[in-house]
C-alpha cells in the first residue's frame, strides 16, 4: 500500500532536526593532567572523582606502566 501523500521537504527536515550528534565532553584529569571523559576513570591514574580512585590491573587502569 502506498502512503496517501508525499512528505514535504520541510516536514522531513523538521523531523530530522533532533538527529544531530553532539561532541563528547572531555575533562582534564587533576592527577595526571591528561584528558578523560566525564564520569569515567582515567586510564593512567584511575581517578574518577575526589576521594575515589579505581585500580583494575587486568585492564591497566590506575596502575603504573611497566
Amino acid at each position: 500500500m502506498l502512503p496517501p501523500q508525499r512528505v514535504s521537504y520541510g516536514r522531513t527536515r523538521r523531523r530530522r532536526s533532533h538527529h544531530a550528534l553532539t561532541p563528547t565532553t572531555v575533562a582534564q584529569d587533576p592527577v595526571s593532567g591528561l584528558a578523560k571523559m566525564h564520569h569515567r576513570a582515567a586510564k593512567e591514574s584511575g581517578y574518577v572523582r575526589p576521594g575515589l580512585q579505581i585500580k583494575v590491573p587486568k585492564l591497566g587502569i590506575g596502575v603504573p606502566k611497566a
